[in-house]
């Protein structure tokens, strides 16, 4: 072999050692690499997100059950005045879904104080802090001899204030009746029976469950024995109220203003529980300017007048579409507002025809022959009872295969009552949840419908969630609640016949801000609880201003 092809074979032979040289560290480098990579990898997979929840809650004590808002983490308990609620028993307690465990707060099977929130920790996957809330509502009064209107009972300040005639004075005031603390608690002086002197205040020692507190009672003097504490104005009605001398006979007088004679209101609308009084003033004219006062009659039969109020009226204001005449076809579904027009009224079809039809349609069975009632039908759907229903407000979306709707539409007025048609077709209750075992026994009863109608003063119409795991469903004893009035039946009525029924009212005083009227084929609907084939028919809702 020559020189020169024995150079060339070996600088090929070196090129291919070269090239087989860089290509094992380019897999040793990726290797490496790789290597590194691995070490850096995190587990970035989520534990499940269920949430823990109480599903039932029990103490010594408790006079009524447990409330469980299981949205927000809270559970609410009302106890019996003899409760020390210091040292609080809880009984039982259990918990859902399977597998959760309670990991913070303080040991239960001992007494815990409930006078403080108490914190409970529960835990599945993520922990859940729970709060729980304890409430005693302890009936106290104060009265004494020659009381003008009613004693001011200041619990915070643990303060009592109580009124007499300035002719009266304050340096010999007998007291009647007196309980500061809870049932079973003692007072130091016992001032029941006896007389003070209350130009300066009187201090009083009430013991209870081995702990004192000090409370103050103070006396006021007024000129007139009579006030005029305030008017509440309805459309057609009115609400006035006044303190007087509690052995005196109380009145109302009213007038339309500019109007100089006085009426006097009959004593059978007048109420007094001793020195406070109210009247229900009715078939007053709606939009008018009225005057009140208040009077009262003692032992030398002259009446003693109050000041001069005034209030003026609300109108008749009716619901948009309450007579259910005017409807439109959304999709497969009818819907309870006029085409491109105002959507007053909603129900549950939009949920209810994501498994299959809606079961709210428009009728030609009304209660006057002409135009359209809302027929509600109670229908099995594939997985679940869906109960027809009407309701003032919008079906937000669907939550699964549950709904979230928006109840109320922005209303001032002080309608009395709600009056409408109605015909229903009672099945017997055959479907109940596999995780409502509480109603079980609801099984072969008669089904029943519903109207019902609450005011409330929220700042925002109520979002109801029947989502069990989120449920939020209307309380009629909410705190929100202004009025509250309903109808149910639970028989098969096959014409239809009128209905009638009052709202009652918490507090005249104050404003409603919504009005929430709804009406459903079978009662327990939102429990998805029901007789399949309940059928209701609902026609011309009218609300209305007078008694």
């Amino acid at each position: 072999m020559s020189d020169k092809k024995r150079k060339q074979k070996e600088s090929l032979a070196m090129v291919r050692r070269q090239r087989w040289v860089m290509a094992v560290a380019a897999v040793m480098a990726a290797a490496l690499l790789a290597l590194m990579s691995q070490s850096c990898i995190k587990n970035d997979i989520p534990y499940p997100r269920i949430q823990a929840d109480f599903a039932s809650f029990e103490a010594e004590g408790l006079v009524s059950p447990a409330q469980i808002d299981k949205t927000n983490r809270v559970i609410d308990l009302v106890f019996d005045e003899t409760v020390d609620m210091e040292r609080v028993m809880v009984t039982s307690y259990t918990l859902s879904p399977k597998g959760v465990t309670l990991v913070g707060g303080p040991d239960l099977s001992e007494p815990v104080n409930l006078t403080r929130y108490l914190i409970l920790t529960l835990r599945l996957y993520q922990d859940y802090d729970w709060v729980i809330r304890g409430s005693q509502p302890i009936s106290r009064y104060f009265t004494v001899e020659g009381q003008i209107g009613e004693t001011v009972i200041d619990v915070a300040g643990k303060r009592v204030v109580v009124t007499v005639p300035e002719s009266m004075g304050r340096k010999a005031v007998k007291v009647l009746t007196a309980k500061l603390g809870p049932e079973g608690s003692t007072m130091i002086p016992d001032p029941a029976g006896n007389t003070y002197d209350l130009s300066m205040p009187l201090e009083i020692k009430v013991a209870a469950h081995g702990r004192e507190e000090v409370w103050e009672v103070f006396c006021e003097t007024s000129e007139g024995t009579v006030t005029t504490l305030r008017a509440d104005a309805g459309s057609q009605v009115a609400w006035i109220y006044g303190s007087c001398l509690a052995e005196d006979a109380a009145g109302v007088e009213y007038r339309q203003a500019g109007i100089e004679q006085w009426t006097k209101a009959p004593s059978s609308w007048v109420t007094q529980t001793g020195g406070t009084f109210s009247a229900r003033l009715v078939n007053l004219e709606p939009e008018t300017e009225y005057e009140t006062r208040t009077y009262a009659v003692g032992a030398n039969g002259a009446p003693e007048y109050g000041a001069v109020a005034k209030f003026t009226t609300g109108d008749l204001r009716q619901l948009p579409n309450s007579s259910f005449d005017e409807w439109c076809m959304v999709g497969k579904y009818w819907a309870p507002w006029p085409e491109g027009g105002e959507h007053y009224w909603d129900t549950g079809n939009k949920g209810a025809a994501t498994l299959g039809d809606g079961n709210v349609f428009r009728s030609s069975e009304t209660s006057t022959g002409t135009g359209y009632s809302a027929q509600l039908c109670t229908v099995w759907k594939t997985i679940k009872l869906a109960a027809g229903s009407i309701f003032a407000g919008t079906y937000v979306k669907t939550d699964g295969t549950n709904g979230i709707l928006s109840f109320g539409r922005p209303y001032t007025q002080r309608p009395t009552k709600v009056r409408g048609y109605f015909k229903y077709n009672c099945a017997p209750i055959n479907k109940v949840p596999k995780d409502e075992p509480g109603m079980t026994h609801m099984l072969g009863e008669p089904d029943t419908c519903i109207v019902w109608c609450a005011l409330i003063d929220s700042t925002e119409p109520f979002e109801i969630r029947t989502d069990p795991k989120k449920r939020q469903l209307f309380d009629p004893e909410g705190s929100y609640v202004v009025a509250y009035g309903k109808m149910e039946c639970a028989q098969t009525v096959p014409q239809f016949v009128p209905f009638e029924f009052e709202l009652d009212y918490r507090s005249t005083q104050r404003v409603p801000k919504y009005i929430l009227l709804v009406g459903a084929a079978s009662k327990y609907g939102d429990y998805f609880v029901g007789g399949e084939g309940s059928t209701m028919w609902i026609d011309d809702l009218e609300l209305l201003y007078d008694y």
